[in-house]
């Protein structure tokens, strides 16, 4: 098979799986925090230049922005379960068929999620209870930011497809500029030009231009299975109906996810601009935790799918113990360190002592325990990357969505504090990570048995 290039494709398949897994992971982590980076900006030029009704209606957006995203992320993550299979199994023309249908299926996204986010944004801020003094902010960074869709799809799918053969540098070089772009851009347009959350949605989406137009040229521009030529785009109906039943259920556990934290964010909402601002400012911090982790939860789909396309069942078990190992280490130092050093870093975001005392009172509940969600991710990723991708979105509709749409029903009606509202994620994640654990473990006996047929046929 003609691979990309030997430097940058890589054979996961054999070899120390752990330092694979890091040297894998680490330009991932590093690649989704300057994602992060973003938002970051965001919310800290507004906090700081706009004030605190600023910083609530950009920092507010999060939880919408995902529950309408989070399904076509999940298409993406589709696309890389597919390549790297048909990269382990060495089918050069099942990854062709893969990267013309997956880059076809970005922009059509985009485009759809450009049309339903801008033209809902206000409705949806309504459904969701967002304060009146937000809402007319919240409602003008939601269109415009949803304006530059069609680009952040385009670059989800195009970086799956080199993460699928192991290259997870490049697209962390094209986030890099792009992130330098973006805080140039906030500070011109929020101090100079004084446009305030309209400034910082559009250097979010002139930025996500630069790194999907420059990382598709990556593809255009390779020389082996993985080129990408722009007159070929169209749909493969086997590749496609191979990304859906992989991607869509992924994507629906992410939505059911996000539709639990907009329910949440929706009771936060109750509490007012200020608790809404310290909410928002936490959980921009905590996203930061939470992409180091998923980093390596990513990285077992990978792993998982090349080993599955190759048929070396016997390393599965490496595959995710070592993910595991290294979610939870980072969990407890990341985690551990945001819970300890929680009131200096939201020091960063406001300088109202109110905005946050409620932000710290989120953070250190999620931050002290996210490694119990990191073993969620990674064990719910290794059995996407078996192939079994609607068993764990069942379990987290059941584990997570319904388990904290139940709480907030009952328990939070009970003592109406957001205390009673952020511990309901740490038990969500202990339910949900045991249940996965269960399944992952029928699973993997299943497969250890064909892996013996097949050596004895």
């Amino acid at each position: 098979m003609t691979q990309t290039r030997a430097d940058r494709s890589a054979d996961l398949t054999s070899g120390p799986m752990l330092q694979k897994i890091i040297l894998f992971s680490i330009p991932l982590a590093a690649s989704s925090i300057l994602q992060l980076l973003f938002n970051a900006a965001d919310v800290v030029v507004v906090g700081r230049f706009s004030g605190s009704t600023a910083l609530a209606a950009v920092g507010s957006n999060g939880s919408l922005i995902n529950l309408l995203v989070n399904l076509f992320v999940g298409l993406s993550l589709g696309a890389n379960v597919v390549a790297a299979r048909c990269f382990g199994a060495k089918d050069e023309h099942g990854i062709q068929d893969t990267v013309h249908t997956a880059v076809t299926l970005g922009l059509t996204s985009g485009v759809l999620l450009a049309v339903v986010g801008f033209f809902a944004a206000r409705s949806l801020l309504e459904l969701m209870s967002c304060p009146e003094d937000v809402i007319d902010l919240s409602s003008l960074y939601l269109k415009i930011y949803f304006i530059g869709m069609p680009m952040n799809m385009l670059y989800n799918f195009s970086s799956a497809l080199l993460r699928a053969v192991g290259d997870t540098k490049r697209p962390l070089y094209c986030l890099a500029a792009a992130g330098i772009i973006n805080v140039v851009l906030n500070l011109v347009f929020v101090i100079g030009f004084s446009m305030s959350v309209a400034g910082v949605a559009l250097a979010t989406i002139i930025s996500e231009t630069v790194s999907a137009c420059l990382v598709t040229a990556m593809l255009v521009r390779e020389k082996g299975a993985l080129h990408l030529d722009l007159h070929k785009l169209g749909f493969h109906a086997g590749t496609l109906k191979q990304i859906l039943l992989i991607g869509l259920p992924a994507g629906l556990q992410s939505t059911v996810f996000s539709l639990s934290n907009v329910v949440i964010q929706s009771a936060i909402n109750s509490f007012g601009s200020t608790v809404v601002a310290g909410s928002s400012a936490s959980s921009n911090l905590e996203g930061f935790v939470y992409t180091a982790m998923n980093a390596f939860a990513q990285a077992a789909v990978t792993f998982t799918s090349q080993n599955m396309g190759a048929r070396k069942y016997h390393n599965l078990d490496r595959v995710m113990r070592n993910c595991l190992l290294c979610a939870v280490v980072t969990g407890i130092l990341l985690g551990g360190g945001a819970a300890l050093a929680g009131r200096q870093l939201l020091h960063f975001y406001s300088s109202d002592e109110a905005v946050i005392a409620a932000g710290y009172e989120r953070l250190w509940i999620i931050c002290g325990t996210y490694l119990l969600c990191g073993i969620m991710d990674t064990l719910a990723s290794s059995l996407r990357g078996l192939g079994y991708s609607v068993l764990p979105m069942v379990v987290s509709l059941i584990g997570s969505c319904l388990l904290r749409l139940v709480w907030i029903a009952t328990i939070f009606q009970l003592n109406r504090t957001p205390f009673m509202l952020y511990i309901s994620y740490p038990i969500s994640w202990v339910l949900t990570a045991s249940v996965h654990l269960i399944c992952l473990l029928v699973v993997r006996r299943k497969l250890q048995k064909k892996g013996q047929n097949l050596q004895a046929a």
